[in-house]
């Protein structure tokens, strides 16, 4: 296989020593060398005012300059508050705060780095998703993915990092400040065009394979809007959700993917997520006894365990699912009917959540030179289809 050379594609995102700290900066000096003097203390002169004119706020240009975020109190408190690695210059963290919609210039802007960094951040979710909840249903496993690193998880992690959103974006803004063109209250959604789908009728089934094949990292349908540009508006959680995917991109062309991992573990996939919350089961008895079925178990049977209160207000009665004489699950409710449907329950989230452990290794795990060798993980049937 082939390696790709990353460096070719973030050719503009060099470290401060050896890139100009401005583009705009850098062409107005090429211009200005191009020009005769009559002196040197006059050119030394003229080329040290112009220098500082350019660093001066201009209405032309729609983001501050990059060398202003050597001087923002609140760039360098960001950097050092996510404990950034020391490769990652503060141009680059401060052209991760630019939405497209405040400069469209993809010189200036995150767009290249949120592409790079959504992706890398999903790897990493659903590899840890799969290998550690390997019997998780597809609809399941989409919600599991869309809390992780969905856009309003990733807006309440980029408000939890401090970072503040600009009122208008502008050359004169704080570099750290979230700059963004904002959606006015009132005004009406784009209106959703073209589909990656083949078939767009509304009547059209949507399975959860096509769903696997045509939509997103989420499940969800993917539609580009109509006369859509990237100077249009952009609400808050989508400004947000880029911001942070942007800052992945940037660690990963920076400082490499081990890096790139570590932060994803650290802000993502550490966030607690009861998963078990995540299920909805329509008929969980005729489910528990399709995967009994299937998995030539006994067939499941339930039994009154205790109860107290029968002929009382408020009776309780705990009942228990037996496969031959294995307790599958049991559950606690007013009537017999109610319990068995919670013990039903009980026991096939037990089977769907069914884990290998904490030590259980990823496949990004072999990609180091000198690793363990990769070793297949339980790959189950699938869920139950009724």
């Amino acid at each position: 296989m082939k390696r790709l050379r990353l460096e070719r594609w973030s050719g503009q995102l060099l470290s401060a020593r050896t890139r100009p700290c401005c583009l705009r900066q850098w062409k107005q000096v090429e211009a200005f060398g191009n020009r005769r003097l009559q002196s040197s203390q006059a050119a030394s002169k003229n080329n040290f005012e112009d220098l500082e004119a350019d660093l001066t706020p201009n209405p032309n240009h729609p983001s501050p300059y990059p060398a202003a975020a050597l001087r923002s109190a609140k760039l360098a408190a960001l950097h050092a508050r996510l404990s950034l690695p020391q490769k990652l210059p503060l141009q680059t963290l401060a052209r991760t705060l630019v939405d497209p919609s405040a400069d469209p210039s993809p010189d200036f802007n995150n767009a290249s780095l949120a592409l790079v960094g959504g992706p890398i951040m999903s790897y990493y979710v659903a590899e840890w998703l799969t290998c550690h909840y390997p019997r998780l249903p597809m609809t399941v496993l989409f919600a599991a993915t869309y809390a992780y690193n969905g856009p309003p998880t990733l807006t309440r992690i980029g408000k939890e990092w401090g970072v503040e959103t600009a009122a208008y974006p502008g050359s004169e803004v704080d570099p750290g400040l979230l700059q963004f063109n904002k959606v006015t209250p009132g005004s009406p959604l784009p209106s959703l065009g073209a589909s990656t789908r083949p078939d767009n009728r509304d009547w059209f089934r949507r399975g959860i394979s096509s769903r696997n094949v045509y939509d997103d990292e989420f499940g969800d349908q993917i539609k580009f809007p109509e006369n859509a540009s990237v100077s249009n508006p952009q609400p808050t959680e989508t400004a947000y959700s880029n911001f942070v995917k942007a800052v992945v991109g940037s660690i990963y062309l920076h400082a490499g993917r081990n890096a790139a991992k570590a932060f994803v573990q650290d802000h993502i996939l550490s966030r607690h997520l009861d998963i078990s919350s995540l299920f909805r089961f329509q008929h969980p008895v005729r489910e528990l006894a399709r995967l009994c079925q299937r998995e030539e178990f006994e067939y499941p049977v339930a039994r009154i365990l205790s109860e107290t209160g029968r002929h009382s207000r408020h009776p309780v009665f705990v009942v228990g699912i037996f496969s031959g004489n294995e307790k599958l699950g049991e559950g606690a409710a007013p009537n017999l009917l109610e319990a068995r449907l919670r013990a039903s329950v009980v026991a096939l989230k037990s089977w769907y959540m069914y884990s290998p452990g904490n030590s259980t290794r990823v496949p990004s795990e072999t990609e180091e030179v000198g690793t363990k060798p990769w070793e297949p993980v339980h790959i189950d049937l699938g869920e139950i289809i009724h």
